[in-house]
């Protein structure tokens, strides 16, 4: 029997918890079908705030597929969350079948303008400069949401473009009742956000004040920019009046997007990376992200340990899941890359024999120092803020996608006259191989930046099989835990028999190699963190990690949403 398949929840702790169930009638195919009744038709959203999910709902209940709830979602969250939920940004969308033994990834990722060049964000020491490659012009990517959500509409979806929109056009056009999570994020961020005019003019009110909870939120240039892909398709976006915005804000700013950079963007359909554990097929982003590379090698070292017969979150546990994460992370900075530029050796890191080989060096009573760790030599080679949803339709089909415009509020730098923020991504490649960016990571020549080059990634959008049906449906913001996130989530329903709430709400835990420090949720109890410390582990305390949307389909077709606490506008509603 699964884990969790017969586990009912009997009393829920968390509001956004939610239960539903399928009839094993059901056809998974990967058309909507508006002929099924009302009173038939099942399905469950998780996103990051309530009114996507409220307006992906209603489209499953029209009879929509999973495909096109995602896509109003996304669109959605991009007026409702614009601190993350984008279109001026990108991310990768992962789209499973409920019928066959197929999992389709979609690499919507913003790419480099022709202009970047290698030393673009080196002062005239040859220092890397974060602030221009942050919270400048300069620092943003050729934007991919818009193409990419269109390409996955056009493919798998039912909807047109112009329905899928409505929700958010109409979200921009008449306003929003402000929630305290939205007032205080733009208070947090208000000294880089007033810097801009073109930001002032949208997150302030005329006198500058702020924006409350419960008030009204209008963005009509924003509708106008929404209601012009509506019209006119993706050309609508990358083409037109709003490419002439997104590059009349580049010449005031000295940014690099070019009209030719707009027009010639494509999204990329890709094989998502494809691994196993204790009998689970596991499917995730592939290149240009390290997402599901990293999520299914640190499976693969861990898969040799009894994990369950530790506990969930014990000193065993976490030492060891801490000593794998280092592993994989090491590797990261050397390897991972755009795999339309560099070879990256994908099946050498994915492999179980590779895995077994880093096992060895795992001492299980005490910690490895970070500094004693290399790279290692995964052969053959082959040819924090962000927002994730998982969706699954009443056919049995599945959506896991993640998008960001990488920081929140990305560069902090709205299009003017267009109303939405430009991403910050170029922080992501590597301005100075061995230089940590943003996020402490370490990267190297396979990451620096070139023309037209996809940046590396952490999101991982990922879908749990079980002998071919959809098991688990997840993925998480949260920049470089983005991976460690995801993997204690399958962790903790795989090896610990958690059902999905519980397995998202447990505390977190994270080691990327460097800096050298176990990072811990609070929740962590004082006798574990003596353990750890005791095997040599240097344990931190820090803010909540993630913000993972979940869900877990059960053997008799109940599907269990699971939505995170760590972010108060999270939503699992289902049919």
């Amino acid at each position: 029997m699964r884990p969790g398949s017969s586990r009912l929840f009997k009393s829920l702790s968390f509001c956004c918890s939610f239960l539903i169930t399928l009839p094993l009638s059901a056809q998974p195919i990967l058309e909507g079908d508006r002929s099924v009744p009302a009173e038939a038709r099942k399905g469950m959203v998780v996103t990051s705030h309530y009114l996507a999910t409220d307006e992906a709902l209603k489209v499953l209940e029209q009879g929509g597929n999973a495909i096109d709830a995602a896509v109003t979602a996304a669109f959605a969250l991009a007026v409702t969350q614009p601190r993350s939920g984008n279109i001026g940004g990108g991310g990768f969308m992962l789209v499973s079948s409920g019928k066959k033994d197929d999992v389709v990834a979609i690499d919507y990722r913003e790419k480099a303008p022709a202009a970047a060049s290698r030393d673009m964000f080196l002062d005239s020491e040859g220092n890397a400069d974060s602030d221009l490659s942050r919270y400048s012009h300069r620092a943003a990517g050729v934007p991919g949401t818009v193409a990419g959500l269109a390409l996955a509409l056009e493919r798998y979806g039912t909807l047109s473009l112009a329905d899928a929109l409505a929700p958010a056009i109409r979200l921009a056009e008449e306003g929003f009742v402000i929630p305290p999570r939205f007032s205080d994020g733009i208070r947090s961020s208000a000294e880089r956000l007033k810097q801009f005019e073109s930001s002032r003019k949208v997150f302030f009110k005329p006198d500058g004040s702020f924006y409350e909870p419960g008030e009204l939120f209008v963005q009509k240039e924003l509708a106008a920019t929404l209601r012009r892909i509506a019209e006119q398709g993706v050309k609508g976006f990358y083409e037109g009046e709003t490419a002439d915005l997104i590059v009349a804000e580049m010449q005031r700013g000295g940014g690099l997007i070019t009209h030719d950079d707009l027009k010639n963007y494509e999204p990329s359909v890709r094989k998502p990376v494809h691994g196993s554990y204790r009998g689970y097929d596991v499917y995730s982003m592939s290149p240009p992200s390290s997402g599901g590379t990293h999520v299914v090698q640190i499976l693969n070292i861990l898969e040799g340990y009894p994990i369950a017969d530790s506990g969930p979150n014990s000193a065993r546990s976490i030492h060891l899941m801490a000593e794998a994460m280092k592993r994989a992370y090491a590797d990261r900075s050397q390897y991972l890359g755009d795999t339309d530029f560099v070879e990256v050796p994908l099946s050498g890191l994915t492999s179980k024999d590779y895995a077994a080989s880093l096992r060895e060096g795992i001492d299980p009573d005490r910690a490895t120092p970070s500094e004693s760790i290399r790279p290692a030599d995964p052969v053959p080679y082959e040819s924090n803020e962000t927002t994730h949803f998982s969706i699954v339709d009443q056919y049995g089909n599945a959506v896991s996608n993640t998008y960001t415009i990488n920081f929140s509020y990305g560069s902090h730098i709205v299009v003017d006259g267009a109303g939405f923020l430009l991403n910050n991504e170029m922080d992501d490649f590597s301005a100075k191989p061995g230089v940590p960016n943003a996020y402490g990571l370490i990267g190297g020549e396979a990451n620096r930046i070139e023309p037209g080059k996809r940046m590396l990634s952490s999101m991982s959008p990922t879908i749990v099989k079980k002998d071919g049906r959809n098991f688990l449906v997840t993925g998480s913001p949260g920049g470089s835990r983005i991976i460690t996130t995801t993997l204690q989530v399958l962790m903790n329903v795989i090896d610990h028999n958690l059902n999905i709430q519980a397995a998202v709400n447990a505390p977190r835990i994270h080691h990327q190699w460097l800096p050298d420090e176990l990072r811990i949720e609070q929740g962590i109890s004082p006798d574990t963190i003596a353990l750890l410390e005791g095997m040599g582990h240097k344990v931190v305390q820090k803010p909540a990690m993630g913000a993972i949307q979940s869900i877990m389909v059960a053997e008799d077709g109940t599907l269990y949403g699971g939505a995170d606490p760590r972010r108060s506008t999270s939503s699992a509603k289902g049919l």
